[in-house]
């Protein structure tokens, strides 16, 4: 598209002779990730922002009623025995499913042959099981609606139309398993011009306005994002709610439910609160208490683990297994005969 060798400082100089939009418009179109920077004005005018103001920040919708599941929950672990069906990848929907595997539930993370996540699958995968299926082929489709039929939970952080061009749209889903909490996420909401377009909370930070913010703020030249992936991780846990939310509710209704979240509408939150955040403490300095005491034995070695910033008061966080390698595990639940 831009006409130059793989070399940094040429793609620099050809890309600088384009203006912003238009070079965002041009790689998505050829189906890649791009943001230009605008500011939180410029963001809360532009049609999608518009549309993502509109939306909640978590969209939920009751499924058709059914047979309650049997579910005794406990005080000590009180998500043991539920199957979290876990479709996601980096950060935002493995921080939720880390989550729910440390109050007990049995998380199993499909990922298909081939792929990995250097760098972020320690930190995610705590706790969880890692299969892999090749969704391409007969066996492993059926596989994976055997797994989702049998699933108390489904997240899934792929695009919008990805499981639907699987042959698991909404609606089959729910034929599948009339009660599953089912709990997706988008990067750039689900309406509006770019519903569906591929992004990550480094690129929502550049459209929402954050990273301009943050570059004022500074007095820098070019874009400061917050200092890590924030809206991954606030989205993460939002998700992580909405499931609890989703399984308490089936738990008196039998219904299932459906839940919507995106990384703009984590932004547009945290933009339209900003003020609460502006002037407050500086960050303090690292101490021994913001770690673990134990020390986990990892497939990449023993390591201790920062304490996690969420937990339930009088209801212990532990995980049943340390951080594993993807596709360690088969593709079945712990507990079979459930």
């Amino acid at each position: 598209m831009l006409g130059v060798a793989a070399d940094r400082d040429a793609v620099a100089l050809a890309v600088s002779r384009w203006r912003a939009d238009e070079l965002e418009a041009a790689v998505v179109a050829r189906n890649g990730c791009a943001a230009a920077m605008r500011g939180i004005d410029a963001w809360q005018q532009h049609p999608q922002g518009r549309g993502v103001a509109t939306e909640p920040l978590l969209h939920r919708t009751a499924g058709p009623g059914a047979a309650r599941p049997d579910w005794h929950v406990s005080r000590q672990r009180p998500l043991q025995g539920l199957r979290v069906l876990d479709l996601t990848r980096i950060l935002a929907g493995p921080v939720a499913t880390r989550f729910l595997a440390g109050y007990g539930a049995d998380v199993l993370r499909i990922d298909p042959p081939g792929w990995e996540e250097p760098g972020t699958v320690p930190e995610v995968v705590l706790g969880k099981r890692c299969a892999r299926l090749d969704l391409k082929s007969a066996k492993g489709l059926a596989t994976l609606e055997r797994l989702l039929g049998e699933a108390d939970v489904l997240i899934h952080g792929y695009r919008a139309d990805a499981l639907a061009r699987l042959g698991l749209d909404a609606d089959r889903r729910r034929q599948l398993n009339p009660t599953l909490v089912d709990v997706s996420l988008d990067a750039y909401g689900w309406s509006g011009p770019w519903q569906g377009r591929r992004g990550f909370d480094s690129l929502v930070q550049m459209s929402t306005g954050i990273a301009e913010a943050g570059m004022r703020a500074q007095g820098a030249d070019r874009p400061v994002p917050l200092p890590c992936q924030a809206l991954d991780h606030a989205t993460g846990y939002l998700m992580a709610a909405a499931a609890i939310r989703g399984l308490t509710e089936r738990l008196a209704t039998g219904a299932g439910n459906t839940t919507r979240a995106s990384l703009a509408r984590s932004a547009q939150l945290l933009v339209t609160h900003r003020g609460m955040l502006e002037g407050g403490p500086a960050l303090a300095p690292e101490t021994q208490a913001d770690w673990s005491a134990a020390t986990e034995e990892t497939s990449w070695g023993p390591a201790r683990r920062v304490r996690p910033p969420m937990w339930i008061e009088g209801t212990p966080q532990s995980w049943d297994y340390p951080a594993s390698a993807l596709g360690s595990s088969e593709a079945t639940w712990r507990d079979t005969e459930r």
